[in-house]
């Protein structure tokens, strides 16, 4: 069960980065939630590192990690992947 909870998780994290990132990306949906669950293990990594991440009630700051941390491994992991997808095309 742990790992469905995962990939939901990713998908709806990696959705979310998408949503706020500004203009268009092309990495599939399929990278899309890699990426997102890539996110949540480091956003809850960095909330166990500063001591949040088991707190009474609904844990919003190490929800909060978990999105800038799929926001930003969003971005570059499509940046990464219109690079190498462009390199391909032109080979």
């Amino acid at each position: 069960m742990g790992w469905l909870w995962a990939i939901i998780v990713g998908f709806v994290l990696g959705l979310l980065a998408k949503a706020i990132i500004p203009g268009k990306q092309h990495s599939p949906l399929w990278l899309t939630t890699i990426f997102g669950i890539l996110g949540a293990v480091i956003g809850n990594a960095i909330a166990r590192g500063l001591g949040i991440d088991e707190t009474s009630g609904i844990d919003w700051g190490r929800h909060a990690l978990q999105l800038a941390a799929a926001v930003v491994i969003v971005f570059l992991g499509d940046m990464a992947y219109s690079m190498m997808r462009g390199k391909r095309q032109r080979a």
